[in-house]
């Protein structure tokens, strides 16, 4: 049986880290609404590839610094 995968974020840890970002800040860096980052931090959302690219590049992190798989509790 295939393994179950989690995904993870450091989104709010990284926008405290670049000056206290903000929500709304964040959202109009990548196009999207500040529920959109919102439901993405609590995991509500999973972004598409090219949000999370973006969402990386605004923190100029490699994708695996921002989003981090994680293998699901059973």
């Amino acid at each position: 049986m295939a393994k179950k995968w989690e995904i993870h974020n450091e989104i709010r840890l990284l926008r405290f880290l670049s000056n206290e970002m903000t929500q709304q800040e964040l959202a109009d860096k990548v196009g999207v609404t500040r529920q959109t980052i919102l439901a993405i931090e609590n995991r509500k959302y999973a972004p598409s590839l090219e949000l999370a690219y973006a969402i990386a590049d605004v923190f100029e992190k490699p994708l695996e610094e921002v989003f981090i798989r994680k293998e699901a509790e059973k």
